[in-house]
């Protein structure tokens, strides 16, 4: 990730990222000499990872940090997948290195989908777990991306990736539902989760709500470490 970064920095390209651990950041190091956007969940004083934080100062002085959230915000679980759609929206095309099924980095290929954008993934081994998200996107369409010269090939034909079917298992959780998902609403959808995999459209039954939103909810559980997003529309603890 850092060297292709600093290979797209090279080639005039400025690099957005959301300043999380690994993939995020090597993306940061790899473009800070050339141009690099960081976007945060929190507030543009809110440094998290609170290990990034040189990493941060050095964006400061070199870059820019955006955010959508008021100084002084802290970020919450449910910021992140929202700081994503600006990551996407801010960018010509987004590449996703290595991401795991319930990954945020599949949110931010989804909505880049949604917003015209060009979607790269980067194949990985199918025994590596952090591999299956980039090789379902491969999968649905996404453009293979092994080095700069495909990312470039495609930016040459303004070619976009074709829209995921709407029954896709990474359709985008977020479709009919409201911008944030209340406090209660999570809470009551978590403690209708168990170790067994409910239907999703059970789980919104039981708790009252639409389904968009219960999806939503568990989104959100999911990232917080709450909850098990799997196949078919099922969740669990």
């Amino acid at each position: 990730a850092r060297g292709l970064a600093q290979q797209l920095g090279q080639a005039g390209h400025v690099v957005v990222s959301g300043l999380a651990r690994g993939i995020d950041g090597a993306a940061h190091l790899g473009a800070l000499p050339t141009g690099t956007v960081a976007v945060l969940g929190g507030g543009v004083d809110d440094v998290y990872p609170p290990d990034n934080a040189d990493l941060y100062a050095r964006i400061v002085e070199q870059g820019c940090v955006v955010s959508e959230s008021p100084v002084g915000h802290r970020a919450q679980a449910r910021d992140f997948p929202r700081r994503n759609r600006i990551i996407s929206g801010l960018s010509r095309g987004v590449i996703v290195v290595e991401a795991e099924i319930k990954s945020g980095s599949l949110i931010t290929a989804r909505l880049a989908n949604e917003q015209g954008r060009d979607v790269f993934a980067v194949p990985g081994s199918p025994l590596d777990p952090r591999a299956k998200g980039p090789n379902e996107l491969l999968r649905q369409g996404a453009i293979l991306c092994e080095g700069l010269e495909d990312i470039e090939r495609e930016f040459s034909r303004a070619r976009s990736v074709r829209e995921p079917a709407a029954d896709n298992p990474f359709a985008n959780p977020f479709d009919g539902a409201p911008d944030a998902v209340e406090d209660a609403l999570m809470e009551r959808v978590a403690a209708l989760l168990s170790p067994t995999p409910t239907p999703r459209d059970e789980l919104a039954r039981a708790a009252n709500a639409p389904i968009a939103t219960v999806a939503a909810a568990l989104l959100e559980l999911s990232l917080a470490g709450r909850a098990t997003l799997l196949p078919g529309g099922m969740a669990s603890l």
